[in-house]
C-alpha cells in the first residue's frame, strides 16, 4: 500500500492537499521535514499517512491533553489503531498502552513533552522500534516564537539519547524566518526538506472594526447569521462569561470554554459546539488546538490576541472546509493596554534572565505589530502575508479595508509637530507621554516630567488623542519614527529625511464607521490625573495590599477598598485616624478592618522617598465640601505664604530635612485659604538659589547639593529603609532655614 492508497482507504480523500505529498515523499525517503502550514491545509496527514507506512512506531510529541484525545479518538475512529501517554490517564492504563505496543498493536503514540523525561516511559522507548518523532506545534520550541514552552527543549535531548536516531519531522501552522530557523537549528534537523505551502487563506475574509458596543455588534452579527456556527475569543475569562450569558439572555444557544470551568463541563461545551448543539461557543484561546470542526463559518475576537502568530492560527479555525468564512476583529485602545499588563507579568521559567528579557522584548515587538494590523488603512491580508514573509504588491479586494471607503486627511503639518514633540522628549518618554503633551492634557505626570514647558505643549489641542495615535501609528508604520521594545517602550525619531522635501505629504485615512472622538474624553484617567510618578508608586504598593488582605479576607479586592479609595489614598497620604477617613471611601468599619495597615504602609513610602510628593493639583483647584446638607464651595485657595508674625514661630535647629523643614512652615502659617507647601517647592527654590541640583546617576534622579551648597553648610547623610536599602538625604543648615523662612515671607504683597 502506497501513500495515496492509505489516504484513500483510511481519511476517504483522492487527493493531496498542497504540500502534503512533497512532506510525505520526503519522510518515506528517511529524510528530516520541517512544515509551516496554515490551519485547515492538513499537517496531521503529512504524519499519519507515512506513520501507517514505515515499519516501526511514531512517537508524536504535542502540547496539549484536549488535543492528543481528539486526534486518537478521530484516529481510532477511521481505523487506525493509536493511543495517548498523559496525566489523564492512571499508572495501570499507561501501562496497558505500552503493552500495546510493544505488541505491535499501534502504529502512533502521542505523548506531551514532561512525560519524555519519566524513568518509566525511557524503559519503554528502549523496548521498541521508533520509526519518526513527529514535533507539533514546533513553534513551542522557539523562544522567539509566541508560545514557547521550556518543556519542548526536552525534545533534543530525548533524540539525542535514543541508540538509533529515527527520523524527525515538525509542523506548525505559523512562524516567521527567525522562528523557523530556530526550530531548525535547535532540533538538530539534519538537512531537512522546508515546505512552506503559502499562509494565503482565499476563503477567508478579514476585517477589523473599532468599536466600543462590541456586544451590540456580536448580537447583530448572530441575528444576521442564524445557522451559521462560529467562534467568539476572549482575552479574559470574566470576557468569556459575560459575552456567553449576554447570548444565553438573548435566546442565542452558546456554550463556553476556559481554563476556570471543570474537565466535564469544557468537554460538554466542546461536544455541544462540534456536534452543533450549540452553533456559537465562546472562548479563550484555550480552545481550538485539535479541533477539526469544518463548517465554523466566523471567528470574531472580542479582544486583539497578543501576536499575529496567535491571531492567524485562531482565525484560520473559520472556513476549514474552503468555504467562504469570515474573521473580524473587534479592536479597542484598551486591548492593548491589557495585553501589555498580561505580557508584563508573563513569566518565563526554565531560561536565564537575559533570555527573559530578549524574550519579552520580542513579545513586545510583535503586540506593536499587532496593533498595526488593527490601525493600518492598507490591505488586511497583505499585512498578514507581509508578517510572515509573503510580499504582496496589489491590494486583495477582499477584505474590510479593501471594501471600506475611507477619508483621507492632509496631516503633514500635524506629523511634523509631532516629530518636533519627540525632538523635544529626545526620545525619553512613550506613547501616552507623547499623545499627552501635544494635546496639553492636564496631568500630574506631565507637569511632573516637565513636558508642559514645551514648545509642542497643547500644540495639536484641537486633535482628539484618538486622531493622534493614528498619525503616530502611521508615522512608526512609515518609518519616521520608532517604537522601542523595552517594557516601557519609548517613542524615538526615525528617518525624517524625506520630510524635508516640501512635496512629501502625511496622508491619514480615516473611514466612517471607525468610531474617532471629536473631542478628548473628560473621563480619560481622570481619578489619576493628580498622580506624579511617586504618587503612581505608592498606589501600585496599596493595590498590592488589597491583593493580599482580599485572599486573606476571600474578598474580591474592590469589596476591602475600591481604586477610588486607592488613588485617593496616594494623594492625601493620610497618617493618623482622621486623615485616613477623610479618604473617599473609608468609613468606620473600613478603617477598623484595614486602616492601620493601610497607614503602615503609606508611612514606610514616605520614610523612603521623604522627598517627594505623590500628587499636584491646579492652581484653580477647589474643594466641594457639606455644610447642613447644601453643597458650598470652599474658597478659591492662593499658594503658599507666611505672614511675618508667623515666621517668628519658626523653630530652628542646628540641621532640618526638607521633609521637616515643610512640616514646619505648615504648622506655623496662620494663613486660612493657603494651599499647602511640599518639599518639591522648598527644593525648587534651593534649586534656583544655585545651592541643590538633581543628577541622574545609575538611572535615578538623585538630588545632591552644589559647590555653593557644600559652602553654605548643606550636608549628605545616608539612611536605611525598613527594607535594609540604603539612601541618601540632604540635610539643610539654620543659614538655609532662614533663607527660607524669609523667602515665604516675603511672599505676602504678592498673594495680597
Amino acid at each position: 500500500m502506497d501513500a495515496k492508497a492509505v489516504l484513500k482507504a483510511y481519511y476517504g480523500y483522492d487527493s493531496f492537499k498542497p504540500g502534503q505529498e512533497h512532506i510525505i515523499e520526503a519522510i518515506l525517503q528517511g529524510q528530516d521535514v520541517l512544515a509551516i502550514m496554515p490551519t485547515g491545509a492538513g499537517k496531521s496527514v503529512c504524519y499519519q499517512v507515512p506513520a501507517m507506512l514505515l515499519s516501526g512506531i511514531t512517537i508524536v510529541i504535542s502540547p496539549l491533553i484536549s488535543l492528543m484525545q481528539d486526534q486518537v479518538s478521530a484516529l481510532n475512529d477511521i481505523g487506525i489503531q493509536a493511543g495517548y501517554i498523559n496525566s489523564a490517564l492512571t499508572d495501570s492504563q499507561i501501562r496497558q498502552v505500552y503493552a500495546k505496543a510493544i505488541d505491535g498493536l499501534y502504529k502512533i503514540i502521542y505523548v506531551a513533552p514532561e512525560r519524555l523525561e519519566s524513568y518509566d516511559f525511557i524503559e519503554f522507548v528502549n523496548k521498541i522500534d521508533i520509526s519518526m518523532i513527529t514535533i507539533d506545534e514546533a513553534h513551542c520550541i522557539s523562544q522567539w516564537g509566541q508560545d514557547f514552552r521550556p518543556s519542548y527543549l526536552k525534545i533534543v535531548d530525548f533524540i539525542d539519547s535514543l541508540s538509533k536516531r529515527p527520523i524527525v519531522s515538525a509542523f506548525t501552522a505559523t512562524a516567521t524566518e527567525e522562528v523557523k530557523n530556530d526550530i531548525s537549528c535547535v532540533l538538530k534537523l539534519q538537512s531537512p526538506k522546508l515546505v512552506t505551502t503559502g499562509f494565503d487563506r482565499e476563503n477567508l475574509y478579514f476585517d477589523v472594526q473599532v468599536i466600543k458596543k462590541k456586544n451590540d455588534y456580536i448580537l447583530n452579527y448572530i441575528n444576521k447569521h442564524p445557522e451559521e456556527s462560529g467562534i467568539i475569543y476572549c482575552a479574559t475569562r470574566k470576557n468569556v462569561d459575560a459575552v456567553y450569558e449576554m447570548l444565553v439572555n438573548q435566546g442565542i444557544p452558546a456554550a463556553r470554554y476556559h481554563a476556570g470551568m471543570s474537565n466535564e463541563d469544557r468537554k460538554t461545551s466542546q461536544n455541544d459546539f462540534i456536534y452543533d448543539k450549540c452553533p456559537v461557543i465562546v472562548a479563550t484561546n484555550a480552545f481550538g488546538m485539535g479541533i477539526d470542526k469544518s463548517n465554523v463559518r466566523f471567528v470574531i475576537h472580542y479582544n486583539m490576541p497578543q501576536s499575529m502568530e496567535n491571531y492567524y492560527q485562531e482565525a484560520g479555525r473559520a472556513g476549514r472546509d474552503g468555504e467562504p468564512s469570515q474573521c473580524i476583529l473587534l479592536f479597542s485602545n484598551q486591548d492593548v493596554m491589557i495585553n501589555r499588563f498580561l505580557l508584563e507579568k508573563k513569566e518565563n521559567f526554565e531560561v536565564s534572565l537575559e533570555d527573559a528579557e530578549l524574550i519579552r522584548q520580542r513579545d513586545m515587538r510583535r503586540l506593536q505589530l499587532m496593533e498595526g494590523y488593527c490601525t493600518t488603512s492598507g490591505c488586511l491580508r497583505n499585512y498578514i502575508l507581509e508578517y510572515f514573509g509573503e510580499k504582496k504588491t496589489e491590494p486583495c479586494d477582499s477584505c474590510g479595508n479593501c471594501h471600506r471607503e475611507f477619508t483621507e486627511i492632509d496631516m503633514t503639518a500635524e506629523a511634523k509637530q509631532v516629530i518636533n514633540c519627540v525632538y523635544e522628549t529626545r526620545g525619553r518618554y512613550g506613547l501616552n507621554i507623547l499623545l499627552g503633551t501635544l494635546i496639553g492634557a492636564n496631568r500630574a505626570r506631565l507637569k511632573e516630567l516637565g513636558v508642559t514647558n514645551y514648545k509642542t505643549y497643547g500644540v495639536l489641542n484641537h486633535h482628539s488623542e484618538t486622531e493622534l495615535r493614528l498619525l503616530v501609528n502611521q508615522l512608526i508604520a512609515d518609518g519616521y519614527l520608532t517604537q522601542t521594545a523595552e517594557k516601557y517602550s519609548v517613542i524615538r525619531m526615525g528617518d525624517i529625511s524625506s520630510l524635508r522635501n516640501p512635496k512629501t505629504r502625511i496622508i491619514v485615512k480615516t473611514y466612517k464607521d471607525r468610531e474617532l472622538d471629536s473631542k478628548k474624553s473628560s473621563r480619560s484617567r481622570k481619578g489619576t490625573d493628580s498622580l506624579t510618578k511617586a504618587g503612581f508608586e505608592l498606589f501600585d504598593i496599596l493595590r498590592n495590599l488589597r491583593v493580599n488582605i482580599a485572599r486573606e479576607e476571600g474578598l474580591p479586592p474592590y469589596i476591602v477598598f475600591s481604586d477610588k479609595s486607592l488613588i485617593d489614598m496616594s494623594a492625601k497620604c493620610p497618617h493618623d485616624k482622621v486623615s485616613m477617613l477623610n479618604v473617599s471611601g473609608v468609613g468606620e468599619a473600613k478603617y477598623e478592618k484595614y486602616g492601620s495597615r493601610f497607614l503602615d504602609a503609606i508611612a514606610t513610602f514616605i520614610n523612603e522617598h521623604p522627598d517627594e510628593v505623590t500628587s499636584i493639583m491646579d492652581d484653580n483647584d477647589t474643594v466641594d465640601t457639606t455644610i447642613s446638607g447644601e453643597r458650598e464651595r470652599k474658597p478659591k485657595k492662593v499658594p503658599f505664604y507666611l505672614n511675618p508674625e508667623d515666621a517668628c514661630n519658626f523653630e530652628y535647629k542646628d540641621l532640618y530635612l526638607v521633609t521637616e523643614i515643610k512640616e514646619e512652615l505648615n504648622r506655623i502659617t496662620s494663613v486660612e485659604n493657603v494651599k499647602q507647601i511640599y518639599g518639591t517647592d522648598i527644593f525648587r527654590f534651593l534649586a534656583q538659589a544655585g545651592y541643590v541640583e538633581e543628577k541622574k546617576i545609575d538611572g535615578r534622579n538623585i538630588q545632591t547639593q552644589t559647590s555653593l551648597g557644600i559652602e553654605k553648610g548643606i550636608v549628605t547623610t545616608e539612611k536605611i529603609s525598613k527594607n535594609g536599602n540604603p539612601y541618601n538625604v540632604l540635610l539643610y543648615p539654620k543659614v538655609i532655614q532662614k533663607e527660607i523662612v524669609e523667602h515665604y515671607a516675603t511672599l505676602i504683597e504678592s498673594n495680597m
